[in-house]
């Protein structure tokens, strides 16, 4: 487990996993009132929520499945990734990929929050690549099974 400095600037309670077993929290709507987001439209929504990692890890904002399955709704850059240095207010991209229009409410969850770790590359310039039973194959080479 890891320490994140966190500056909650919304009205609501720090998000915490809903389970022992859960990866992520849930962020939470900052909203002075009821948003309408029309089918295909795309609105940054705020969560009040500014943190600090340490080095070598990452947020991830993922979409909640529960609102993806049951109303369209999802995050367009999924996952958005917060970087270690970024210090301003995490915001989430919410998009209606539903024919309906979806009533987000102030305090609703809208999307995940995942910590994880991840380490830099060095670029090493060579002419060959070692050869694998895949190779190049790509975008349905595997098969349907």
């Amino acid at each position: 487990m890891i320490e994140v400095s966190v500056i909650n600037e919304s009205p609501y309670e720090l998000p915490e996993y809903q389970t022992l077993a859960s990866a992520g929290v849930d962020l939470k709507a900052v909203l002075d009132e009821a948003l309408e987001l029309k089918p295909l439209e795309r609105k940054i929504i705020r969560t009040g929520l500014k943190i600090a990692l340490p080095d070598g890890y990452e947020a991830q904002v993922r979409p909640r499945s529960g609102l993806a399955a049951k109303h369209g709704i999802s995050i367009l850059n999924a996952p958005g990734t917060i970087d270690s240095d970024y210090r301003g207010e995490i915001g989430v991209i919410l998009v209606n990929l539903s024919n309906h229009n979806f009533i987000v409410k102030p305090g609703e969850r809208i999307a995940q929050l995942v910590i994880a770790k991840y380490e830099q590359i060095k670029w090493k310039i060579t002419q060959e690549l070692p050869n694998t039973i895949r190779g190049d194959g790509g975008f349905g080479s595997t098969g349907k099974k």
